[in-house]
């Protein structure tokens, strides 16, 4: 499929797409993705948590040429149990069929995903792994193996990084097919999804893993704390807002607490990264007036190689689609919001490319910049 090459290209020396969890939101990143491969911008490094590295696992585990079609296949599958589409006449019914949607979900699972489990684990003795979770998720393992290539993804042509928690000591963990010296298989996506108490944890060797949205939905900072001296364009695409209304129902009360619960760490970590910039930038200020006989000093030589320069554009790509949404917006798995998800990711990144300032994004300058350039 050609390019549509009109925005100005990248001169980072990488493009990496961070990717957030967030359960059936994440067929906004899906459409990001198709965007970015038909403007020539696929990403050099994926990295994410949850449903964000099943995402991540489509686009590393297949060639490029292949990656939209196998996103596509993922999101029709999982969108397949409920998949009537209202015609347009009858929006004014969509919150209530988002609704039909979720309780089906809840109730029968979700095609190539989970199911139930029965007998229910409430039944289930003690320390058994059907005792651990309401839902078996069995069905992902399968989907993975026939959806991934593992053995790509092994062989590094494009980095991928997911995130999970260590249960027993409650330590963010990154699995990573680069720098993380193991093979990364069907185990390490699934660790990264397992959001208790719906899923299992999932052991890998000695320890065992839940999903990495307990200590961290967003995996940009395991992005900036990789090299010191970074040069990237970072499409972070996130499927929580930060902003959002003040609630007027108490549905709406818990919808919004869930947008800020998921979306916290978001603003942290680009806090943080900034505040980090400034650092360096004093450090290396601080260097260079010391003496020539400081210079060779051990703690000179650490400071240097700390305060090195660095050159990182992060540009924000939001889901901020709030249509007939509720409460459980990241378990509807509906046709409908699914094909509605993808073409809100894929438009969103065509206004970013489309906005004037994404010429400035695109220029690899020293210093951390963040750019959100949607309203």
């Amino acid at each position: 499929m050609p390019t549509r090459a009109r925005s100005p290209l990248p001169e980072h020396r990488h493009t990496v797409l961070v990717l957030q969890g967030g359960g059936a939101l994440g067929a906004y990143q899906a459409g990001v993705y198709e965007e970015l491969h038909e403007r020539g911008l696929a990403p050099d490094w994926v990295t994410g948590v949850s449903l964000g590295a099943i995402n991540a696992a489509l686009i590393a585990g297949n060639r490029p040429e292949h990656r939209v079609a196998q996103l596509r296949r993922f999101w029709e599958l999982v969108s397949s149990g409920f998949s009537y589409v209202p015609p347009r006449q009858f929006d004014p019914l969509r919150r209530a069929f988002s609704r039909l949607s979720t309780t089906a979900t809840a109730t029968f699972g979700v095609p190539g995903f989970f199911v139930p489990r029965v007998p229910s684990p409430v039944l289930m003795p003690r320390g058994a792994e059907a005792a651990l979770s309401v839902y078996d998720t069995s069905p992902l393992e399968r989907t993975l193996g026939e959806l991934v290539d593992f053995d790509l993804i092994n062989a590094g042509a494009m980095r991928m990084s997911v995130g999970a928690v260590d249960i027993q000591n409650g330590n963010s963990v990154y699995f990573d097919n680069v720098s993380g010296g193991i093979r990364l298989g069907p185990e390490h996506v699934m660790a990264s999804g397992a959001l208790p108490p719906g899923f299992p944890p999932v052991q890998i060797g000695a320890a065992w893993y839940w999903d990495g949205g307990l200590a961290s939905n967003s995996p940009l900072w395991y992005v900036l704390d990789e090299g010191s001296d970074l040069n990237a364009l970072v499409f972070q695409v996130d499927l929580f807002s930060a902003r959002g209304g003040v609630p007027q129902s108490l549905d709406e009360v818990l919808e919004r607490s869930k947008d800020i619960q998921y979306s916290s760490k978001t603003r942290f970590n680009t806090s943080r990264a900034r505040d980090d910039e400034a650092l360096r930038e004093a450090t290396r200020q601080v260097l260079a007036k010391l003496p020539a006989r400081l210079r060779d000093d051990p703690s000179a030589k650490l400071l240097a190689q700390r305060a090195q320069g660095r050159k990182i554009s992060i540009v924000h790509l939001i889901n901020r689609r709030n249509d007939f949404a509720t409460v459980a917006k990241d378990y509807d798995f509906s046709r409908a919001t699914m094909e509605a998800l993808w073409e809100a990711g894929r438009a969103d990144l065509r206004r970013t490319l489309a906005h004037p300032h994404w010429r400035h994004a695109a220029i690899a300058r020293d210093g951390l910049r963040t750019y959100d350039l949607l309203p």
